[in-house]
This record gives structure tokens, sequence and C-alpha cells, in this order.
């Protein structure tokens, strides 16, 4: 999903549909945070962002965690490091360099993710649940169309670039070759 110009006639936002938004994403905010939280017990944020990352991206390098997470590498290798010692992130030699150190994730490492997928996915399903399905309906078209003025990503990039846990093809499931907030 790209960007869409805006209609050089339409009328500016009202202040009511900013308002509704930002309730919106206030929501949003808290469902990711309360499932950020069912995990922190385990790990740090910044931990949980290179899960993550390594979840939706599959197998990565040290590098390409530091780059990605815009990090330097030392700060890669320590949190890598942790990970490791808490059986969430296995690394071994690439077999193609042997310089090259690759990093997925362990079955805990998949299930931690998956757990804070889950259960940001229930509380979505809650909120919606408690909405008349024809709202829920309308709801579908204005949030996409939000996503697409805001130049979201279509949802294959999303999920290769490891903004998203949800797999192209609609499945909620985390990858398992190794999956926000």
């Amino acid at each position: 999903m790209r960007s869409t110009p805006p209609e050089d006639d339409a009328p500016s936002p009202t202040r009511t549909e900013i308002d509704a938004a930002m309730s919106a994403a206030r929501v949003f905010v808290g469902v990711c945070a309360q499932s950020v939280a069912s995990v922190e017990d385990r790990v740090t944020l910044p931990q949980l962002r290179v899960l993550v990352m390594v979840a939706n991206k599959g197998p990565q390098n040290l590098a390409s965690v530091a780059q990605t997470l815009g990090v330097h590498p030392s700060n890669a290798t320590r949190r890598c490091d942790k990970l490791v010692d808490a059986g969430l992130l296995h690394r071994s030699e690439d077999p193609a360099d042997r310089r090259n150190l690759i990093l997925q994730l362990t079955r805990a490492g998949r299930q931690l993710v998956g757990e804070m997928t889950a259960q940001r996915r229930a509380a979505i399903e809650d909120v919606l649940d408690k909405m008349p399905a024809p709202l829920r309906r309308d709801l579908v078209l204005a949030l996409v169309a939000f996503a697409q003025a805001a130049g979201e990503l279509s949802a294959s990039e999303a999920w290769s670039l490891g903004w998203s846990s949800e797999q192209p093809n609609g499945s909620s499931q985390v990858p398992s070759s190794t999956p926000c907030g």
C-alpha cells in the first residue's frame, strides 16, 4: 500500500475526525503495551525487538541485526549474547562463511514471540467483538484507507521488514524459519 495524494477539493480533517483517530491510536498503543508487558518479565524491550526482527526476517547475522536496529555492533552482540544465554536465540557459524555468525530463534524464542502476538490479537478481537458487525466492516475500509494515506507498506513488505508478525498470506502463525510493536 502506498500513500495516495489528497483530493484537491477535499475538506481538511475535522477536529472530531482527528480526535477519533487519536482515541483509536491510544487503544492500539495500549494493546501493544499490554502485549509487550506480557513478556517483559522474560526479556527487555531491546531484546524483544531483536526476537521480533529475527522472527519476521528469518535467520540474521549480527551485522544485519545491528544495522536494522540502528545500534553499534557491540550493542547488538551484547543483546544477542543475553538472548542466547536465555535460550531464546541460537547462534551458529554460517556454512558459507565461517567468519559470519547466524542467529535464529529457538523453539522458546518462537513461543515467546507467538505468545505476545496471540495476546495482541486476542485483545484486538475482544475490542472488535464489542462492535456491531456492520461497523466492523466499515472499520476495515477506514483502517485500510488510513494505512494507505500514511504510506503503510503492503502486508508482504511489512512482514519482510519485521514490522508485522503476520505472514503475507494472512496466517496468524509465527514463521517457523524465523517474527511488533
